[in-house]
């Protein structure tokens, strides 16, 4: 199983980024898809969950501007940030835990800075 997480960068407040994250080794279709993040000195923290049948859960301090998605034909996930803010500024991680094993994979996580 490999991830590989892309999209990150510089923004200013208020700005937007799409990460995207390319799976080889699993179906994004027939796992349930992760994105957390990471800021310096904190806990890596659950951003996004894309389920199975497509349901979507996400951490409140990102409601209603964050969306999780994904392409099965591309075997990718996405995660496109709107009205960014500094607090957001952390590394990105895209990840998947799989049901039968219980094996978790990390991809090697993209940067978003946010600051003006």
């Amino acid at each position: 199983v490999r991830l590989v997480e892309s999209g990150g960068g510089l923004v200013q407040p208020g700005g937007s980024l799409r990460l995207s994250c390319a799976a080889t080794g699993i179906g994004v279709s027939e796992e349930q898809m992760g994105w957390y993040r990471q800021a310096p000195g904190k806990e890596r923290d659950m951003v996004a969950l894309i389920t199975i049948h497509s349901g979507t859960q996400y951490a409140d301090f990102v409601k209603g501007r964050f969306t999780a998605s994904r392409d099965n034909a591309k075997n990718m996930v996405y995660l496109q940030m709107n009205s960014l803010e500094p607090e957001d500024t952390a590394v990105y991680f895209c990840n998947v835990v799989l049901p039968r094993s219980g094996s978790s994979y990390w991809g090697q996580g993209t940067q978003v800075t946010v600051s003006s």
